[in-house]
Parts: structure tokens; C-alpha cells; sequence
């Protein structure tokens, strides 16, 4: 729907929280709830009834005296009322700050803000109460309630994808670097072009013949991978996400892994040739290492296809970490109509307890292929000067990647031309 929106700014609205005050959060907030116009009124309202004129689309009030984020509008923008007023409120049922206006009652919100009254005598006359969501708001106006409120801004960096690896052993390292970045000019998407020049740099010096220079590539590359946690965090801290950015992240990581494999590849042909595999008992005729090469390339090139055909056609995603193994059919929105839904994943019971050691061992192995905590492993084998059995890692994870998704693939193809050739319309995915 179409919405306009007013900020509510006063002294409090130019209070600086993690990179960003309050006013221009406040701002961003309505932007992201989908309001294609926004007034910032600080003090003077005159303006509100030649901006208003004529419109009868919806209007949302927030007011920017202290922090707030997207939960404390999403409910009011999820279910607005037919026609009136519907107010934002806490778990202690007070009014929270932010107000949404539909029909005749936008026109009587505008019309009150125009004259001077506040936005709590307008909560005061609203017909629904909306509980708003957890991180939503926070008082700043002491030094104590801005230190809280950074407290709990930072709570939204931990991702509900974020494995045992990643909360404990990136989290803890690209958290504080966040925290400085987020008070710079600098953009998420910058911060995700640095990533992408450090890895081209690392696999560069990857492609040598030295082990030194591979273990310092192999350096770079994690230390990329730490720096990558951050363009996310904050976009997310500041409000900058975006479907560009998630595309440029997930494809900066894909592309990374082939890079690093093939300049894998190209080490081990200098560094050991043929001679390795003579040594070995036999002459292969060529350089395996450059066929194995080439063939990486090709699984992993194809494995990127079939995720990315994955989340976009059927998650409706820009995060290869959404990437769905099975998906339902779920009634659509128009008649005859359906669309696809990832499957929830459900645990199967084995017909007998099972022994310790394998219980631990199903445990961690899904760690194990995390790129996360390969890239720690490249790093080690690396300094170990065991590259040829990394590479070799990195080729057979390339070609089991390769087959997995190869099926899911096939699947996914052949369910979605069931349903089309079944007369149903299929939707794209929500």
C-alpha cells in the first residue's frame, strides 16, 4: 500500500546511536515500513497541510525522541485498521511512538499534528493498541539509557543462520570491528567490495609456487572472511540492507571459493607437477592437477547455478545460506493458484539409541563442511605445508556439492513443470 509518514524531531532527535541519530533512523525506519514520503517536523507544522493535500493513502507518525527499529512499525504496517487510528504499544501497554492512520482518521491525525497537539493526546483517541515487536525502541535521553540502548541494538547481529562456529568463533572477532565501522562514512557494500579485492589479493599469492606465500594468501582470505561478517551487521545495525548488497555478499562468496580452489590448482602444478604423481608409481601423461583444476571449476560454476536457481525461484531469496533442500506446495494468493514453501526439516528417529561417539560425531559434522570452518582448516594446512591434501579437499567438496544439488535441482525442475502442466498457476515465492 501506499503510505506517507512523519517524523517527529526535537533535541533528543540528533542524539547519535551506533552511527546514526535518531531522527535519520527514525526516518529509515519509515522508509523500510514502505512509505514512499517522508516529513521530518521539528517545532513549525505549517508545512503538514499543503504536504498532506490531497492524498488519502495512510499516514504513520514516529516519533524520533528516541531509538527506534523497524519492530515497532511492522505490526501496525501488518495489520492496519479499516478505517481510524491504531497506536504502537509496549508490553506494559503504553504507548510506544508510533501511530498509523487510515481513511478519515489520517485526515483528523494530519489535522491535529497541523494544530499543535502532540502525538500522545492522538495515541490517547486511537481505536487499536498494537503490541510492537522485541528491539523496537529505547529511551535516550541520559547517558545510561544511550548505553542500553547500543546494548540492544546489538542484540539484532546474531543471525538465526549463524551456526556454533560463527556465533563463537567469527561473531566475537568481527563484533567489535562493526562497532567501529558502523561510526564511519563507510557502506556495507564498500565493506563487501574490500572483501572481494582482499580475496582477489590472497588467491593471487595463493598461486605460487612458495608455501609462504600460500599460507600468507590463505591468511587473507580468512581474514576476509572475518571482515565479511561485517557488511552485514551493519547494514543491519544502520538500516542499509538492501537486495543488491545481499547479492553482492553471496555472490563475493561463491566466487571466492572457486577462486581459492583454482588458485590451489595452479599452486600444486608448481609446486609439485607430475613429479608428485611419478613419484607415486606412475605418470599420469598429463598434470592432473590442472584436470582436476579445470574440473573444480566446473562443478563448483555449476553448483553456483543450481543454489542461486534455488533461492530465487524457489526460496525467493538473495542469501545462499536460505538454500532449501525440499520444498511444499502451499495454497497461492489467487485461485488456482500455488507456490512453493522450503520444507521444514524433521528429525529422524533411529530405531535404537545410538552410542555416544557417533552421537557426538552427527553432532559436529555439519560444522565440519561450514565454510567457516574450512577456511580455518585451509589456513592450517597451509602453515603445516599440506596443500595437495587441501586442494584435494577442495575438489572432492566441489564434486559431492556438485551432486547433492545436482538431484535438489532436478527435483525442483520437475516439480515446478508438475504443477504448471497440472493447470495451476504457480506463484513466485513470498
Amino acid at each position: 500500500m501506499e503510505l506517507d509518514a512523519v517524523v517527529l524531531s526535537d533535541a533528543l532527535s540528533r542524539v547519535t546511536i551506533a552511527g546514526l541519530s535518531a531522527g535519520e533512523r527514525a526516518v529509515r525506519v519509515a522508509r523500510r515500513a514502505g512509505a514512499t514520503r517522508v516529513l521530518v517536523v521539528d517545532g513549525a507544522r505549517g508545512e503538514l497541510a499543503a504536504w498532506r493535500a490531497g492524498r488519502t493513502c495512510p499516514v504513520l507518525v514516529i516519533r524520533a525522541d528516541q531509538l527506534v527499529h523497524p519492530p515497532l512499525v511492522a505490526p501496525l504496517i501488518a495489520a492496519p485498521p479499516a478505517d481510524g487510528v491504531a497506536i504502537a504499544v509496549g508490553p506494559d501497554d503504553a504507548y510506544a511512538g508510533a501511530v498509523l492512520a487510515t481513511g478519515g482518521g489520517a485526515a483528523q491525525v494530519i489535522e491535529a499534528l497541523a494544530r499543535g497537539d502532540s502525538d500522545a493526546v492522538i495515541a490517547a483517541t486511537a481505536s487499536a493498541r498494537v503490541p510492537h515487536g522485541d528491539i523496537a525502541r529505547h529511551a535516550i535521553a541520559t547517558p545510561d539509557e544511550r548505553r542500553a540502548a547500543h546494548r540492544m541494538l546489538y542484540r539484532i547481529l546474531i543471525k538465526p543462520q549463524d551456526n556454533a562456529i560463527t556465533r563463537y568463533l567469527y561473531r566475537p572477532i568481527s563484533f567489535p570491528l562493526t562497532r567501529l565501522l558502523v561510526w564511519t562514512p563507510i557502506t556495507p557494500n564498500q565493506v563487501s567490495c574490500l572483501v572481494a579485492a582482499l580475496v582477489v589479493l590472497g588467491c593471487w599469492l595463493t598461486a605460487h609456487a612458495r608455501m609462504d606465500l600460500v599460507t600468507s594468501g590463505t591468511a587473507i582470505i580468512l581474514a576476509a572472511a572475518y571482515l565479511d561478517c561485517c557488511d552485514g551487521e551493519i547494514a543491519r545495525v544502520k538500516l542499509r540492507s538492501s537486495r543488491l548488497g545481499a547479492w553482492i555478499d553471496t555472490i563475493v562468496d561463491e566466487l571466492s571459493t572457486i577462486g581459492y580452489m583454482a588458485a590451489l590448482g595452479w599452486h600444486c602444478h608448481l609446486a609439485f607437477g607430475r613429479g608428485f604423481f611419478v613419484d607415486l608409481g606412475g605418470d599420469p601423461g598429463v598434470d592432473p592437477w590442472l584436470a582436476v583444476t579445470g574440473l573444480g571449476v566446473v562443478t563448483y560454476g555449476w553448483s553456483m547455478y543450481c543454489v542461486y536457481y534455488n533461492i530465487i525461484v524457489g526460496v525467493g531469496s538473495a542469501n545462499s545460506q536460505d538454500y532449501a533442500g525440499r520444498f511444499e506446495v502451499v495454497p497461492g494468493k489467487q485461485p488456482n493458484a500455488v507456490r512453493l514453501r522450503p520444507a521444514v526439516a524433521t528429525a529422524i528417529a533411529p530405531p535404537r539409541e545410538l552410542p555416544g561417539w557417533l552421537v557426538v560425531i552427527a553432532t559436529v559434522a555439519p560444522y565440519l563442511i561450514r565454510r567457516d570452518f574450512i577456511a580455518w582448516c585451509a589456513l592450517v594446512l597451509a602453515i603445516l605445508h599440506r596443500t595437495q591434501i587441501l586442494f584435494a579437499g577442495f575438489a572432492l567438496g566441489g564434486l559431492v556439492t556438485f551432486v547433492i544439488v545436482t538431484i535438489d535441482h532436478v527435483k525442483l525442475r520437475r516439480l515446478r513443470r508438475s504443477i504448471v502442466r497440472g493447470g495451476r498457476i504457480l506463484e513466485r515465492p513470498a
